[in-house]
Formats: structure tokens, C-alpha cells, sequence
């Protein structure tokens, strides 16, 4: 499920719509998300983060050329595959690590864990484990946005595994229907856990399913950090100032398993390897590299600071005390 490889001159036109800073945030960002998930895995085979582990590797430019268009009021859904989601929003790598951990300075006080990151200083809501979750929790979103007269927009993220289910379709036709200003953004990894997509579902092509409902949709390399961002911007505009819904999808790969309890044999050695001759890092450090805007020093620098940062990510999560027993009761409906 490839999509068409950008020309010379597109890249240098798409260079051109960004400053120098916030195309090396765009990298710094990707690479924080990597780094983060390279040492999560290595936390779990340790045997210091207990249940599932969704990773987000291979996935960065989606997550970062999304992440980085929305303003600090929009809201975003996610669902399990989302600590990178976490990172981009904004909350603190401590935090996020502290989570995993099941520790008490977690996102969640260490109740949540690796598949519900809440972050609602950043708006930042799940984190969830269950599929779809966030298709009608975002039109709910959208719905109180519409209805208080709000400026603000909702991401909606999910996989591509989601897109089949009876809340795909009840959710975009509501959105479509009342004009409400929400993002749908399929994350087509092209597996929906262990199954190939275009076995699974008669419309391989997840943007097309937007015709049903009369809504605007758009396919994007989600290899492609600038691609993502400037098809997120597009849509962003249709939802803040035209209030229509858009339906994106992302065409990526995750180079690991559905989760870390996965070891991918549904498929091949040779066709990760394929992907990974596209790596939205490598791949954007030599599109940054050609354009003169960094060079290996930087790099070296980039990639230092970054595992400064794990690596206090990790101390600090693994110095926090577990939830006490006696803060059971806490945020419970029941009296």
C-alpha cells in the first residue's frame, strides 16, 4: 500500500512553508517518541512495566506532523498506541514513564498504565483499550464544541482495524450530518493486529469510506512528517473556520508487533526491512541534511539531549513510590 514518493521540487516547496526551527522540532520531536519507545520496550522485557505495550515505532510522522498543527485548547482522542501521542501533546516524559511503571507520579497516579494516558492539562483524553473508543467520544467532543460556540477542533485517532466496526459509520455520518468540527484520523499500519487490511475489509482504501457521508477525505504518507502536517493543517481549517469533519489517512508501518506480546510472524522480514528503507527519521534528517539546515553535529546533539531526557524519564519513574493502598478509594463515583 505504497503511496507516491514526493519530487524535488515538491520537498523544497514543502520546506519552504516552515521555519528552520519548526522543521528541527518536527525532528526532535520524532526522535523523542522513538527513543521513548525503544527504552519502554526495554522497561517491559525487564519486567518493569507489566501488562500489554502498544509501540509507536515507524509510526513518528504521523503522530508528530499531526500533533504539532493543533492549537494547546484543541482536543484529541486517542487510543492505545498512544504514548507518542502523550509526548507530542506535551506531557512530561517523567510523567508518561512514571505511568508505565504503574507508579504514583504517573499521568494516571499509576492506575492507568501504557494503554490509558490521560493528560487533561493538555486536553489529552485516553488512551483506551478498547478499538474505536474514540470515534463517538469525538463527536461527543465535537457536539459540546458546536454547541458552546467553541473555536476549537477534535482529533479523533484510531487504527485501521476501527474502520470496520458500527461506530466508524454511526460517528462520521453524525459528524458529517451536524457539522461538527472533528478530525478523523485513521492510522493505517496496514495490520489490524495480526491480519492484513485488504483481507479483512471490501474498501482497502480507508479515505474513500468518507464518500458515504458526504465528507471530505484525503490518503497522506504517513512516512512523510511534512505530508501529515499539511494535510492535518487542511483539515484543521475545514473544521475551525468552514466547521466540516474530514476524514485523513495515514499510510504507515510499525516495524515491531501489534504489542510487545507479538512477535509479527504474519509477516516477513523482507517487507519490514522495506519499510524501513522509508524511516520518517532517517529520511527527514537527509531531506534536512540536503537543504543545509542540519548537519551531523546537530544530530549528535539532538540525539544526546534526547536520551537525556529518557534516561531522567526513566530514573525518575523508577525512584517514584507505587500508589499507596490507602488512596484506593480515590476517584471512584460511589461514595
Amino acid at each position: 500500500m505504497e503511496t507516491r514518493a514526493k519530487t524535488t521540487r515538491e520537498i523544497k516547496a514543502a520546506l519552504r512553508r516552515y521555519s528552520k526551527d519548526e522543521l528541527l522540532r518536527l525532528h526532535n520531536e520524532m526522535l523523542l517518541i522513538r527513543r521513548f519507545e525503544e527504552k519502554a520496550a526495554e522497561m517491559y522485557v525487564r519486567a518493569k512495566i507489566g501488562g500489554y505495550l502498544h509501540l509507536n515505532i515507524g509510526e513518528e510522522a504521523v503522530v508528530a506532523g499531526a500533533f504539532s498543527a493543533l492549537e494547546p485548547a484543541d482536543y484529541v482522542f486517542s487510543y492505545y498506541r498512544e504514548h507518542g501521542h502523550a509526548l507530542a501533546r506535551g506531557a512530561d516524559p517523567k510523567r508518561v514513564m512514571a505511568e508505565l511503571l504503574g507508579k504514583a507520579t504517573g499521568l494516571c497516579r499509576g492506575r492507568g498504565g501504557s494503554m490509558h494516558l490521560f493528560d487533561t492539562e493538555h486536553r489529552l483524553y485516553g488512551g483506551w483499550g478498547i478499538v474505536g473508543q474514540s470515534l463517538p467520544q469525538a463527536v461527543g467532543a465535537g457536539i459540546y464544541i458546536d454547541y458552546t460556540g467553541g473555536k476549537e477542533v477534535c482529533l479523533c485517532i484510531f487504527g485501521e482495524g476501527a474502520t470496520d466496526i458500527g461506530a466508524f459509520g454511526e460517528s462520521l455520518n453524525l459528524a458529517s450530518l451536524w457539522n461538527l468540527p472533528v478530525i478523523f484520523l485513521c492510522v493505517n499500519n496496514q495490520y489490524a493486529m495480526g491480519t492484513r487490511f485488504d483481507q479483512a475489509s471490501a474498501q482497502e482504501a480507508i479515505w474513500r469510506k468518507s464518500v458515504a457521508f458526504d465528507m471530505y477525505g484525503e490518503r497522506v504518507d504517513g512516512m512523510d512528517v511534512l505530508a501529515v502536517r499539511q494535510a492535518m493543517e487542511g483539515a484543521i481549517r475545514r473544521a475551525r473556520v468552514e466547521r466540516k469533519p474530514s476524514l485523513l489517512e495515514a499510510v504507515a508501518y510499525r516495524y515491531v508487533g501489534h504489542s510487545m506480546a507479538d512477535p509479527g510472524l504474519y509477516r516477513t522480514s523482507q517487507e519490514v526491512d522495506a519499510w524501513k528503507q522509508r524511516d520518517p527519521i532517517t529520511n527527514f534528517r537527509q531531506i534536512l541534511k540536503e537543504a543545509g539546515m542540519i548537519d551531523d553535529r546537530q544530530i549528535k546533539a539532538a540525539e544526546e539531549e534526547v536520551a537525556g531526557i529518557v534516561a531522567g524519564a526513566v530514573e525518575f519513574a523508577e525512584s517514584s513510590p507505587y500508589p499507596s493502598p490507602e488512596d484506593l478509594p480515590l476517584d471512584i463515583y460511589a461514595p
